[in-house]
């Protein structure tokens, strides 16, 4: 059975992954969200990871490249639009931010205290894709922000020396780049203002500002460029030479002579304005400026964000996310949208703030996820985690949709009812709630007669029982799910019940503990303990096969153990130790060769048919085993993050120190950690240990909780970078045909000349190239628009409403697309309204906006012109004939 990667459920909180979701955003993240960007896509999982948690995005600005940065500064470049990788590059140190030129022909990267300015490579696979242009020095401190003006000649640069710098792309002579001091705290952001501020600055008679930049404390100044130029001739250009006259442009003098062509080498920069955003006790961590609209949002570590329209400072929205400080913030390109991110809790938020709604909120758990269950159907997965919460996520999205978090105390298993109704949780708080899945409330609670700790959970293949085993009082507790009401209390165990697991054809109950014993109970008679089954360790865990003839159990010694339940006869074992061992503690003496002592399997699930067991634990493997022959078909590492701790097998001697491994060192800024997943102590990763051991912690790659779909057709694991899904889907793995010789753009623009238009609108949907497709939807005859619409695949349904929705608000022939719209929702309805909600809303919703605005334009053009309409109405009757006009008048 070949697994494939497909997807990442909790998205985005896996480190070192590339998540592009539904609502046009990007998200990198490191087990907590740490950079986004808006762009246009499908919500996926692009299939590269980093060596190291991502810290940088940069996107060209067609949306065709991407950049990805480590916090190492190794990069990868990714053509978008096909999901290719193109290449790797190292920066040679950390990037805290890298930004493409407007003309997309060049990158500008801040590396440490240096400003490195690359030319941007092309959409295919050379030696030497990244070539240096130039390096600039003169920073005092490591460069925080940078902003490229739009002629893409100039580059403004925030550091954490209090001030800012201009540099000119291209050498010039005498040139020495100013210093934009006057800041009491350090440098957070810096923005040119661009065209559209200067061209409102004018209209209302006042002089513009050119570079705006904002420090930590909320300070906002506002920065004017006196040229030393006379007014009447043209600006000249970054090489000295008069754009006046250029060769293909047309432009006026008084166009060339705007905020985005002036020339500052030749003139003076000096204060206008200074502004304050008045957020005491508060520190700005994130802000974006968007300059068509000259809207700018800024965020606190508060948990607030500001919305400010400028260049008057009007505070426009004020709202609050959580508690925790919000660490990236972005704004679509059309400026509607303000997606926000929290590192500490995990969150992603999405704003429209004109309508002021939501478009998107997911957060993930906030400590290590625990427990994981499929539900009958195979469409959801519930989790519960040591936050205390339980949520339930759709595998086809990958987008939790609901929240529990009625527990006060981590949660430790959870499981569906056999009718997918209804979900269970058993926490340490002593509590077993029963979840409604339609109404989404707690509809049942639980307890024991004394306060106990529960640690596993079963629920009956009927969906009548629910069994829970203790951690402290080592009984296991049986209730009515109907009623809540205590019907058993089971004591034969010596230590604490770990996991439990009806048989799926018989009455029968398996416990393991940590006395060394697994335990068959008959739970419904009433005759109590059945069989013992005896091991020489602890037993971890406990599954039974399909068949109800198997069951297995895996132990602390690493081995797996084959029973007959029936006649507790031992039927064979599996030596696992060696298979799951790989990986070296940072903290660890020993080689990974040597640390196979420690490895065991935690969590154990047989497949649909009982062939294969799927086994996991402390380690980062996830092992496949047959179940017949006893041997392992395949191992499957779950991360290569080496953010991680025990993902490497050898450690470099080089990050030795006498203090200890270099890893373990706390060198690091205090946001650093926030990039980690907590520990299991409970703290934030980088932590410190207990007195006297020294040094911080990081966090362990680890599986705590391994399930198999109904289906067979997918699994998932609970792992240290989030909940992670892999499955046979074709639907949700790379489609080889997209590799055709016939899907080219010059099949398309044939196929057009030739008149299929249903080929050309296939190859341009293969194809994902927004400009053709315009040209197709645009040119299809308006007699084979419901043909052709009612052959569009499933798959590409969101696609082409969502193109649609984009032309309404610039195209002429309203008319015609909604023809198309109203042939799609005819011929697809059913289809759609079983797609997930996640999928369709954000398309929807674009729709609605794109009919509602259009409406409103009409009905203010009938408005204006309605004594005009009213004659032209009147004038195309046909005139009375003279004796008609008699009669009339007699």
């Amino acid at each position: 059975m070949d697994y494939k990667f497909a997807n990442l459920l909790g998205a985005p909180y896996r480190g070192g992954n590339l998540i592009l979701h539904g609502t046009d955003l990007l998200s990198a993240v490191g087990n907590r969200i740490s950079s986004v960007d808006l762009t246009a896509s499908t919500s996926s999982t692009l299939p590269f990871e980093a060596l190291k948690q991502i810290r940088t995005l940069c996107l060209s600005p067609d949306g065709g490249l991407l950049l990805a940065i480590d916090e190492d500064g190794r990069s990868l470049l990714i053509n978008r639009r096909r999901r290719v990788l193109l290449h790797h590059f190292s920066f040679k140190g950390p990037v805290a931010a890298a930004r493409f030129s407007p003309d997309g022909q060049y990158i500008a990267c801040a590396v440490g205290r240096l400003l490195q300015i690359w030319r941007a490579p092309g959409y295919t696979k050379t030696t030497a894709p990244m070539q240096l242009h130039r390096t600039y020095g003169g920073c005092a401190a490591d460069i925080t922000s940078l902003d490229w003006s739009e002629d893409s000649e100039w580059i403004a640069v925030a550091s954490k020396d209090l001030s800012a710098r201009v540099f000119s792309l291209h050498q010039i002579e005498g040139y020495r780049p100013p210093m934009l001091s006057g800041h009491k705290d350090m440098l957070v952001g810096v923005f040119f203002v661009g065209a559209a501020a200067a061209s409102a600055a004018e209209l209302d008679g006042a002089a513009a500002p050119h570079l705006l930049t904002v420090s930590r404390d909320g300070a906002l100044f506002a920065w004017q460029f006196h040229s030393d130029q006379p007014q009447a001739q043209p600006e000249a250009g970054a090489n000295g030479h008069s754009d006046e006259g250029a060769p293909g442009d047309d432009r006026p003098p008084k166009q060339l002579r705007s905020a985005s062509s002036t020339n500052y080498a030749e003139g003076r920069w000096q204060l206008a304005e200074k502004h304050f955003f008045n957020q005491r006790g508060a520190r700005l961590t994130a802000l974006d400026y968007h300059k068509a609209s000259r809207i700018m949002v800024v965020a606190f570590s508060s948990g607030i964000f500001d919305i400010y329209q400028l260049p008057a400072f009007e505070n426009v929205h004020m709202l609050s996310v959580s508690r925790e400080a919000i660490t990236a913030v972005t704004i679509s390109q059309r400026g509607d949208w303000v997606a926000l991110g929290c590192a500490a809790l995990g969150q992603l938020l999405v704003w429209e703030w004109r309508s002021e709604s939501y478009v998107l909120k997911q957060q993930g758990h906030h400590y290590d996820v625990s427990a994981l269950a499929f539900s009958p159907d195979g469409s959801y997965i519930a989790t519960g985690a040591d936050d205390n919460k339980v949520k339930l996520w759709t595998v086809a999205s990958g987008f939790c949709f609901v929240t529990f978090s009625e527990h006060t105390a981590p949660v430790t298993a959870v499981s569906f009812l056999p009718t997918s109704s209804a979900a269970v949780s058993a926490s340490m708080d002593g509590t077993v709630r029963a979840w409604d899945l339609l109404r989404y409330r707690n509809f049942r609670t639980m307890t024991s007669p004394t306060p106990v700790q529960f640690a596993s959970l079963a629920v009956d293949p009927a969906g009548e029982v629910v069994c829970a085993g203790s951690l402290d009082t080592f009984q296991i507790f049986v209730w009515s799910v109907k009623t809540a009401r205590l019907l058993d209390v089971l004591a034969a165990h010596e230590g604490p019940v770990v996991a439990m697991a009806f048989s799926p054809t018989q009455p029968l109950l398996a416990s393991a503990s940590w006395d060394k014993t697994v335990r068959t109970w008959d739970v419904f008679s009433g005759k109590g303990g059945v069989e013992v089954l005896q091991h020489t360790h602890d037993v971890l865990a406990v599954a039974w096969a399909p068949s109800g003839k198997l069951l297995a159990s895996a132990t602390l010694d690493g081995q797996i153990y084959f029973w007959d339940p029936l006649e507790a006869q031992l039927q064979g074992t599996i030596e696992g130790r060696r298979d799951i061992a790989g990986g070296r503690l940072a903290s660890d003496r020993r080689a990974a060769g040597n640390r196979t002592s420690g490895q065991c399997f935690t969590s154990l699930a047989f497949s649909a048919d009982g062939s294969m067991l799927l086994a996991a634990g402390a380690s980062k493997f996830v092992c496949l085993y047959d179940v017949e022959e006893k041997v392992l078909l395949r191992r499957v590492q779950i991360s290569a993050n080496r953010s991680l701790d025990g993902v490497l097998d050898q450690l470099n001697s080089r990050h030795l120190t006498d203090a200890g491994p270099a890893q373990l060192l706390d060198d690091a800024p205090d946001d650093e950690d926030l990039l980690l997943p907590p520990t299991t102590a409970g703290g934030p990763a980088g932590a410190e240990d207990l007195p006297g051991t020294g040094g911080k912690r990081r966090p362990a790659v680890r599986s705590r909780a391994v399930a198999l779909s109904p289906t067979g057709r997918s699994w998932a694991a609970a792992t240290t970078d989030g909940l992670l899904l892999y499955s046979l889907d074709p639907g949700a793995m790379f489609d080889p045909t997209d590799l055709a010789d016939d899907v080219t753009p010059q099949a398309a623009r044939r196929a057009m000349r030739e008149g299929a238009w249903l080929r050309a609108l296939l190859v341009t949907l293969r194809l994902k190239d927004a400009e053709l497709l315009r040209l197709v939807i645009l040119g299809t005859p308006p007699q084979e628009v419901d043909m052709i619409a009612g052959s569009v695949p499933t798959a590409a349904l969101t696609d082409v409403l969502a193109a649609l929705a984009e032309y309404m608000t610039d195209c002429p022939h309203l008319e015609f697309l909604l023809k198309w719209v109203r042939s799609l929702c005819l011929r697809h309805g059913t289809t759609l309204q079983a797609m997930p909600a996640s999928r369709t809303m954000p398309v929807f919703r674009a729709l609605q906006q794109a009919v509602t605005k259009s409406h409103e334009d009409l009905a203010s053009a009938c408005d204006t012109n309605l004594y005009t309409l009213r004659y032209l109405a009147a004038a195309s009757k046909p005139a009375l004939q003279a004796p008609q006009l008699l009669e009339k008048a007699g």
